[in-house]
C-alpha cells in the first residue's frame, strides 16, 4: 500500500443530490484532487455511501459524479481502499471491481514501513451494542441480501432514504461521546498490547485523534459538520481538518 495513507470515513452521500449535497460532494472532491497532488492511497473506511445497494444489473445512477472521480483518481495511479460500513455494506462487482482496487467486508489489519494498524468502521464495537450486532448478522447475511433483491430498486431506495437520519443533528449528547471516547480508548489500548501501533475508526463522527500510552487512536469525522481525515506518512499517524462547513 503506496504512502502517504489518507483515511476518510462517513462522507454519507446522499441519494438526493440536490444543492446542498452538491456542496458537500465538491468539498470532498477539493480534497481527493488534492489527494491526486500527493500521490499515495485513499482508504475509505466505511459509509462512503448513505445508502448503497448494488443489484446484478443496476447500481445507483446518483454516485455518477463519485465513479467518475474515483476511475480518474485510479488513473493518476492512486490507490482507492474501501471498508464496508453499516450504510454501504451491500456492495457488488461493479464496486468491488471496477471502482475500488481492494474491498474488505470486516475489519482489517495491514503492516506499512513495520507499523501495524487496526482498521474498523466501528459499529456494533461498543460492549452495549448487544441489539445492532445481532440485527448486523442479520441484515449482513445471504439470506437477507437475496431477499432485498427481490425489492424494486425504486421501493428500496425511497425506503433507505425515508430511514436514514444522516446529517439532520450535529451529534450525539456529551455523555454518550464520553462513554464513547473512553470504551474506544480502552479497546484501542488492548490492540496496541497486542503489538498493534495505531487503531482507526469511524461511525462515531468525532473528528479526533488520541495519543495514548503505546499507541494512537484516530476517530475519523462525519462529512456534515466536521470533515476530517487521518493521514499515515509512513512513520506517524496524524488527523487533519478540512475546511470549514460552508
Amino acid at each position: 500500500m503506496k504512502t502517504p495513507v489518507y483515511f476518510i470515513s462517513d462522507i454519507h452521500l446522499k441519494l438526493e443530490l440536490d444543492s446542498k449535497e452538491r456542496i458537500r460532494q465538491q468539498k470532498l472532491f477539493r480534497l481527493l484532487d488534492y489527494i491526486i497532488e500527493t500521490g499515495g492511497t485513499c482508504f475509505f473506511v466505511g459509509d462512503l455511501f448513505d445508502f448503497y445497494f448494488e443489484y446484478p444489473d443496476l447500481v445507483p445512477k446518483v454516485f455518477n459524479d463519485f465513479y467518475a472521480k474515483a476511475l480518474f483518481m485510479k488513473s493518476k495511479n492512486i490507490e482507492l481502499h474501501f471498508l464496508a460500513g453499516n450504510h454501504d455494506y451491500w456492495v457488488g462487482d461493479f464496486i468491488k471491481n471496477d471502482i475500488m482496487d481492494k474491498v474488505y467486508l470486516d475489519d482489517l489489519e495491514i503492516t506499512i514501513n513495520n507499523k501495524r494498524i487496526f482498521i474498523t468502521h466501528g459499529d456494533g464495537l461498543l460492549s452495549w451494542d448487544h441489539g445492532y450486532r445481532l440485527l448486523k448478522k442479520i441484515i449482513r447475511s445471504k439470506i437477507f441480501t437475496r431477499l432485498f433483491q427481490w425489492l424494486h430498486p425504486t421501493i428500496s431506495f425511497k425506503l433507505a432514504n425515508f430511514i436514514s437520519r444522516s446529517g439532520s443533528h450535529n451529534t450525539h449528547n456529551e455523555d454518550f461521546n464520553k462513554d464513547v471516547r473512553n470504551e474506544l480508548q480502552a479497546k484501542a489500548e488492548k490492540k496496541f498490547e497486542n503489538g498493534f501501533d495505531f487503531m482507526i475508526s469511524g461511525h462515531y463522527h468525532l473528528g479526533e485523534l488520541f495519543d495514548l500510552k503505546n499507541g494512537k487512536l484516530a476517530v475519523l469525522g462525519d462529512w456534515f459538520f466536521r470533515p476530517s481525515y487521518a493521514i499515515f506518512d509512513g512513520d506517524d499517524l496524524k488527523i487533519r481538518h478540512w475546511e470549514t462547513n460552508e
